[in-house]
């Protein structure tokens, strides 16, 4: 019992990805260390530890094939970083154009995609590692050598350990997705709650921040499936995993759906137990993705819970009876709610059928769309296109060259013997936008005091080498396992890791204060770059995403009306352009997250954006609500009827969209009653998909005056800001 109780707490643990990353960078370290304790190379330590350091933050998810094109890339990229800084090292005007040049074009290839990013942020660490060790250095070639063996050694490793795990990375990627929608799912349940004070605006932004979750994680596991397979049968290698993700995207579209004002079935059935009977539904089907999402990272056979169909079935009854009670006043609600239970049974059957989706509904179309440039003209094509002053990527690189260069120009100026760590801490804190920076900043001057308070006293207990070479492999293990989780331990702990190997060379003491104060140099430069160097505040873009949100909603609700006529297909060209109204929903909340992060006077119309947020999360809900009951309609009188419909809400959204984009202010629409009298004198007997159908664009539509009038006060706003401004800079 103790020995399966080991193993099973041994697999759990196992299955987390940062394990895995943690285990190889561990293995480097030890590969490194040891050799060098046993020849008493001490020279060689730091570079070679640094070396690993930077090819394991160089690393990105990909195939055999394509890690072995990654790290051929990385390792000349590293190359001539290291390189170049020996050869220019004593020449501090060539130096610093060297430094700026390389900056700005290193971060400039981050356009070519996120592997290309990752390698370049990389190559740019590597640089600062060879200057803070250049002055020691013993020739030309010695930290170069050394830094690139120790990237060497750990790419050898993630090769070997790809091919012992070939499918790990997928496992991962879709636990992750599941465990988004469990997340999703309970903050859905939520609105479930029949009360009078239910607030709909809370509650729709909370799942407009799940939804962004689920939107990552999809897209993540997208990529990586991408890296491995394009189009597959269904006699091929990953099959299964691409019948999970589209299983997925199908739940996550039914998920997002809303079938009626939820205020208005709270006021309804306030004194009934069907809305506590949806919730625990989906509670309970929230508790199976994340079981499903366990059961994918360890490997294990998923098996669905009997609590599920016992709820369902229960919840059918309910409904049952609440139509036995022919009720006049319930008559539209509880076909709504007909509908939402049709939907969760819906789910309820592929969570159901997710344990063996080979025998689960064929997917025709199993193409995923491949947004990636995989030729040298293609690359070049897209760092081009984000040469221009509006580029947030170009923006940032501008920004971290200037920082950087003004940094190395401070070093000379006031003689810093150990100042190139304000390089290190500029280049980790500055980030693309101020709210990231400052997130950044504050972790990284507690982590740094937290990590010298912590390193003086171990130098002290551990003056030997073996016990420091033991702690620099911990601390080197511990700052990986916490990154993107804990980003004040982990810098914590690259702290110590580098006391420790400077503390080979006999200054580990030398460099607690000038770290300490170099940290708050580089902090002080990058918020500075961020606030002065080509700001981009999050209001002065805000008008670009929202129109993006309403045009990607508008070709969403267009592929989905097209298909009413033609029957419903999961298509590439559906699926994107779901994909498409997702993210830019989820940039929307993310955008007027970072903006509630920015100073006061950038931000503008909090109520208003969060009003907007609401509204545009609300109609993707409606449209996918559309979605997810996509059936072929024959009626052409049917058809003329949804067609007319819209085409108005088509060419209010497109008016829309130019409006904000344009910033201006415009009357609102003319409302049209067809809609709501057809609602009005459809018949019980008639067909209810096309009640829904109608149901669904009413509620879009009903929306529309609202929306003009939040583009007109953003308009006015931004208006107001732009004269404030001008004001203040004629002054």
């Amino acid at each position: 019992m103790t020995k399966f109780s080991l193993q099973t707490t041994f697999r759990r643990y196992w299955a987390k990805d940062r394990l895995h990353l943690s285990a190889r960078v561990a293995l480097a370290l030890i590969g490194a260390v040891v050799p060098c304790w046993y020849l008493n190379a001490t020279t060689a330590v730091t570079p070679l530890v640094l070396g690993i350091i930077a090819a394991a933050l160089a690393e990105t998810d990909d195939n055999l094939t394509g890690r072995l094109k990654a790290l051929a890339m990385t390792l000349l990229c590293f190359l001539i970083a290291s390189l170049s800084v020996e050869l220019l090292f004593d020449y501090p005007a060539l130096f610093a154009i060297g430094l700026f040049s390389s900056s700005f074009g290193f971060i400039m290839l981050g356009a070519m995609g996120t592997r290309y990013a990752s390698i370049a942020f990389a190559s740019l660490l590597l640089a600062i590692y060879t200057m803070l060790g250049a002055e020691s250095s013993q020739n030309l070639w010695f930290q170069p050598a050394l830094l690139l063996s120790g990237a060497i050694g750990y790419g050898l490793l993630s090769l070997l350990w790809q091919m012992l795990w070939p499918n790990q990375a997928v496992q991962h990627s879709l636990a992750s997705v599941f465990t988004a929608l469990a997340d999703y799912l309970d903050d859905k349940s939520r609105w479930f709650r029949p009360v009078d004070s239910l607030d709909p605006q809370q509650l729709r932004i909370q799942a407009a921040a799940s939804n962004a979750r689920v939107v990552s994680a999809l897209n993540q596991a997208k990529q990586t499936l991408l890296n491995r397979v394009k189009r597959v049968q269904h006699n091929q290698r990953g099959h299964r995993f691409l019948s999970l993700y589209f299983h997925a995207q199908d739940i996550h579209e039914r998920i997002s759906s809303s079938h009626q004002r939820y205020q208005d079935l709270a006021a309804t059935f306030r004194r009934s137990d069907i809305l506590f009977r949806f919730q625990d539904l989906m509670q309970q089907q929230a508790t199976a993705c994340r079981n499903i999402s366990s059961s994918l990272a360890m490997g294990n056979y998923y098996r669905h819970s009997l609590n599920n169909s016992l709820a369902l079935d229960e919840l059918k009854e309910s409904l049952s009876f609440l139509k036995s009670q022919n009720n006049p006043e319930w008559r539209a609600f509880l076909t709504q709610l007909d509908y939402l239970f049709n939907n969760l049974a819906t789910i309820e059957r592929q969570l159901a059928n997710l344990n063996n989706p080979d025998v689960a509904e064929a997917q025709e179309d199993t193409e995923l769309a491949d947004s990636e440039a995989h030729t040298v003209s293609g690359l070049w094509q897209r760092v081009k296109s984000q040469l221009h002053a509006d580029s947030q990527l170009f923006r940032h690189a501008v920004r971290i060259a200037t920082a950087l260069t003004i940094g190395y120009g401070v070093i000379h100026v006031l003689d810093l013997q150990h100042g190139y760590w304000i390089l290190l801490t500029t280049l980790f804190v500055c980030q693309p936008n101020f709210s990231a920076t400052r997130q950044k900043l504050t972790q990284r001057i507690i982590g740094t005091l937290g990590g010298l308070l912590v390193g003086l006293p171990l130098l002290y207990l551990f003056p030997g080498q073996e016990g420091q070479l033991v702690l620099m492999v911990l601390a080197g293990v511990a700052f990986f396992v916490l990154r993107n989780h804990k980003y004040t331990l982990a810098t914590g702990f690259i702290t110590l890791l580098v006391l420790f190997c400077f503390n080979q060379l006999g200054a580990g003491f030398a460099v607690v204060l000038p770290r300490l104060g170099d940290t708050l140099l580089g902090c002080l430069l990058a918020v500075l770059a961020v606030v002065f160097i080509l700001p981009d505040w999050q209001s002065r873009r805000l008008h670009k995403i929202m129109a993006a949100a309403v045009t990607t909603n508008r070709d969403y609700l267009a592929q989905i009306i097209g298909q009413y006529r033609i029957g419903k297909k999961d298509n590439l060209s559906y699926r994107v352009a779901r994909r498409e109204a997702h993210n830019t929903d989820a940039q929307l909340s993310t955008a007027i997250s970072n903006m509630l992060a920015e100073p006061g006077r950038y931000r503008l119309a909090i109520e208003e954006c969060f009003r907007f947020l609401t509204l545009n999360h609300a109609m993707l809900n409606y449209i996918s609500t559309l979605g997810a009951h996509r059936t072929q309609i024959d009626e052409h009188k049917t058809h003329k009827l949804i067609a007319q419909a819209h085409s108005q809400i088509h060419i209010q959204l497109d008016t829309l969209a130019q409006q904000l984009a344009d910033k201006q202010c415009a009357p609102p629409p003319e409302s049209d009653s067809s809609l709501e009298q057809a609602l009005t004198t459809w018949r019980e007997g008639d067909d209810q998909s096309v009640r829904l159908i109608l149901q669904q664009l009413f509620l879009i539509q009903r929306m529309m005056p609202e929306l003009y009038s939040l583009a007109n006060k953003l308009a006015a706003r931004t208006q107001q800001a732009s004269d404030i401004t001008v004001a203040q800079k004629t002054r």
